[in-house]
């Protein structure tokens, strides 16, 4: 998988409720992501983030720009966990996974993807059945199922309480380092984006640019002391005073 290149001159969209009204999105966005890097993005609601993801994974063609992945003749797959989980109501948990397959898909990966979630005795119950974090869980499943080349998250753990969301972020945390993938992740948390993140991304409101791109400078053995991830946090916001107007 070669690097991810995004540039984008130009994204507008006419206003559902002023349809004389032009909304700038983003302009001038430039990003290059390489190979298996985790890539947190954070800026203020409404500035595009999720924009931005349909864009990279081919929702959204209607801007002015370029989005590069790799070689041309290279088709790079695509995983995607959407702020809602988008199950199937009428499909098992199981088959919810088994849904993004072609084929018939190899059982053993499915088990081990459940077993790493903690999900296996759930896996024959339906969506309604399933609390919010666990219907998260399977969404995450359903994403790395593919194996993908790149992984799109876009506030995979937004209104999980703390504590379920911190279980969670460290199932996925567990699953990408046994198998790397290139992440684009949006959050409005600064703390799980240290916790999770090689590089933090922070984005003007619209037209969305932008505003930093800072490397995260800790090992990631020790992110598991909250201490570390405090003590980088509360120097991010000291050197960018900026930062504390976006999340």
């Amino acid at each position: 998988m070669s690097d991810i290149r995004i540039n984008i001159t130009n994204k507008t969209y006419v206003l559902a409720h002023d349809t004389q009204q032009i909304h700038h999105a983003i302009a001038g966005l430039d990003i290059t992501v390489h190979p298996h890097q985790f890539v947190c993005l954070l800026g203020p609601s409404g500035c595009g983030k999720t924009t931005l993801l349909n864009m990279i994974a081919g929702l959204d063609s209607h801007f002015d720009g370029q989005i590069s992945m790799g070689a041309i003749e290279q088709t790079p797959s695509i995983g995607y966990v959407f702020q809602n989980p988008r199950l199937l109501p009428w499909r098992t948990v199981r088959e919810n996974i088994e849904l993004v397959f072609r084929s018939t898909p190899p059982a053993s990966l499915i088990d081990n993807l459940l077993d790493s979630m903690q999900l296996r005795d759930a896996q024959h119950q339906y969506p309604e059945r399933l609390s919010l974090g666990m219907q998260r869980r399977v969404a995450i499943i359903r994403a790395f199922a593919i194996n993908p080349n790149i992984l799109l998250m876009d506030e995979p753990f937004v209104s999980l309480d703390a504590p379920t969301a911190r279980q969670v972020r460290s199932q996925l945390y567990a699953l990408w380092l046994k198998r790397p993938h290139t992440v684009l992740f949006v959050t409005h948390d600064l703390r799980e984006a240290i916790a999770l993140a090689d590089r933090l991304i922070f984005l003007s409101g619209s037209p969305m640019r932008i505003l930093s791109d800072i490397t995260v400078p800790i090992a990631r053995e020790q992110r598991q002391n909250e201490a570390n991830i405090e003590a980088f946090r509360e120097q991010l916001l000291q050197n960018h005073p900026v930062i504390r107007e976006l999340i």
